[in-house]
């Protein structure tokens, strides 16, 4: 299944996914470019999702936060003290991996991530089989300085999380609104965590955006109208949540179910401040691993910041004037694992006919949902000859104002189609001399391969209808 990656990591960086960062100067370990079509694919998950948890409700709210905010956000928070892996190192090689991905290195399965060595003696590093230092904890915050000088003064971090931004603006985002329970607070930003062994190409790195919502909620207990039985708030509000995440990766992002794991935290081994948390894993091709989590985190946030602070970021009841700290529900998702996915679940490979009869060859084809396709319509003269450029390239400049359209005019009508299906191009549109007195165009499916002859003038229309399907 590795084999899979190879090929993936291949393919975005001969089209323009993502490319290996600093390449010219040699590199940086696990450093990515997002190129043209990553960044296009990228920027499609973004809107999408947006779209998906925050425009289209009335109970989400956006956000934009800094990335360097005041140290005293990540001690409230118990980044400071607590943000931190163990860390251990072969005494031959001197390579560090963190303790808990040793299970994987010793065959052994970790029900989570954060699973630590039991026995950690008897594990040997994995790359040379030489002896490994005890374990020591290693704080994941990358560390700057504000001005010109470098002194205890000074010190300040970059985010680890977007979340700390929506806690600490959560009393001047609730006034200006005037939003009442429960609403959520969202916003997609960069993250930075210092990790130990990041890997498996863009699925662990230390540079990474994250798309994420504060859900507020009041912990009071409330009478269910619907069983007339007291209970727990909080409970349907995270089975709604789960439901919506399910629809997002369903109909959305259109992956295959049976791809998901859905990792229930057991008691015990959730973070302290955490009721509940459900890890979504995804099986990707070296091992089921996180895609990304959500949790309710009750109102350990909001009280440490309340209490730290001395700002008092307490709700007032509309109705009954009671004040109180919110509760929270927090799904969290990280945008370029939801790329990884999209990636994954869009490769095929199968046998295609080619222009000689009966012939057939492997084509390589990036089945993207056509919404989040980087590309949606490629035009296509049949040839460079001038009286075709000349109904084409127009061509291309009005559907520009409406879909992202690829412009080709070179090398054989099929190399050109091969390339489409390679980057996951839903429709070709090929001008040829035919075009010159129909007015027509032929317009080729992605996915079917079949063509069909539309009006140029109709093409803008043709095109909106398809991708509304």
């Amino acid at each position: 299944m590795n084999d899979l990656m190879d090929k993936i990591i291949s393919l975005c960086k001969r089209r323009g996914f993502v490319f290996p960062g600093s390449e010219i100067y040699g590199g940086l370990a696990n450093s990515w470019d997002y190129g043209p079509l990553g960044h296009l694919l990228k920027q499609n998950i973004k809107k999408a999702w947006w779209k998906f948890f925050v425009a289209e409700r009335d109970d989400m709210v956006p956000l934009d936060t800094a990335i360097i905010m005041n140290p005293k956000v990540w001690e409230a928070s118990g980044h400071l003290q607590n943000f931190s892996d163990e860390l251990v190192e072969c005494k031959v090689c001197h390579h560090r991996f963190r303790s808990d991905h040793l299970l994987e290195a010793a065959t052994l399965e970790p029900q989570y991530d954060k699973e630590q060595v039991k026995n950690i003696a008897d594990v040997k590093c994995p790359d040379c089989g030489g002896a490994l230092t005890d374990p020591k904890q290693f704080n994941l915050m990358f560390k700057t300085f504000l001005g010109t000088t470098e002194d205890s003064s000074t010190v300040a971090y970059l985010r680890p999380e977007t979340a700390g931004g929506m806690f600490v603006n959560f009393k001047n985002v609730q006034q200006v609104t005037r939003r009442r329970l429960p609403f959520g607070i969202a916003q997609i930003g960069k993250n930075f965590r210092n990790e130990i062994t990041p890997g498996n190409f863009i699925f662990r790195t230390r540079e990474f955006e994250i798309g994420e919502f504060e859900y507020f909620i009041d912990p009071r207990k409330q009478e269910n109208k619907k069983t007339k039985n007291q209970g727990e708030p909080w409970e349907e509000i995270f089975e709604m949540w789960l439901g919506e995440i399910k629809r997002w990766w369903k109909d959305i992002m259109q992956v295959n179910m049976d791809n998901l794991v859905w990792h229930e935290i057991p008691d015990g081994e959730r973070a302290h401040y955490s009721k509940r948390t459900v890890d979504i894993e995804y099986k990707y091709p070296f091992g089921i691993k996180e895609l990304h989590g959500i949790a309710y985190r009750t109102d350990f946030d909001l009280s440490r910041h309340h209490k730290v602070s001395g700002a008092d970021l307490q709700y007032t009841d509309p109705e009954t004037n009671e004040k109180f700290l919110p509760h929270v529900i927090e799904p969290t998702f990280g945008i370029d694992r939801m790329l990884l996915v999209a990636l994954l679940e869009a490769y095929h490979e199968e046998e295609a006919p080619t222009s000689e009869e009966g012939k057939t060859e492997t084509r390589v084809v990036m089945r993207f949902p056509k919404h989040l396709a980087p590309i949606q319509a490629a035009i296509l003269p049949l040839s460079k000859k001038d009286e075709l450029v000349a109904v084409a390239k127009p061509l291309a400049s009005e559907l520009r104002k409406h879909f992202s359209v690829d412009y080709d005019e070179t090398q054989s009508i099929g190399k050109r189609y091969r390339r489409q299906d390679e980057i996951g191009t839903p429709y070709c549109v090929t001008v040829d001399f035919d075009s010159l007195t129909d007015r027509k165009a032929t317009v080729r499916d992605r996915d079917t391969m079949k063509q069909e002859r539309v009006n140029i003038s109709e093409l803008r229309d043709y095109l909106v209808e398809k991708f509304k399907k």
